[in-house]
């Protein structure tokens, strides 16, 4: 019996007390940057990540980027633009929902 509530134990998720969000995108640092492109561009990951790093992308200028910008930091490949300027995309609609909802909350109080 001890050894099931051992498995059960490694198998439950930590948490310090409170549930905690995510650090929000804007306030990444370039290493967050690398981590997410690594892990939603992974196939362009090899190609493009020395770009980000080189012109010190943060998760604020990652956001603000525009498909210009990614065409001049030398992604001009069109499916490969095509598909990175749609996770960012997806992600600058995440954060912009997020704050929605914090706004949301916040009103509430």
């Amino acid at each position: 019996m001890t050894m099931t509530l051992g498995v059960e134990a490694a198998q439950a998720p930590k948490t310090k007390g409170k549930l905690t969000r995510p650090k929000p995108c804007y306030l990444w640092s370039t290493a967050d940057v690398q981590k997410w492109f690594k892990r939603h561009c992974s196939e362009y990951f090899q190609l493009y990540s020395h770009l980000l790093i080189h012109h010190d992308i943060t998760g604020k200028a990652l956001v603000r980027m525009t498909e210009g910008t990614l065409i001049r930091l030398g992604i001009t490949h069109p499916e490969h633009l095509e598909a990175i300027w749609r996770e960012i995309l997806k992600l600058r609609l995440k954060a912009d929902i997020q704050e929605m909802k914090e706004i949301e909350m916040s009103s509430r109080i």
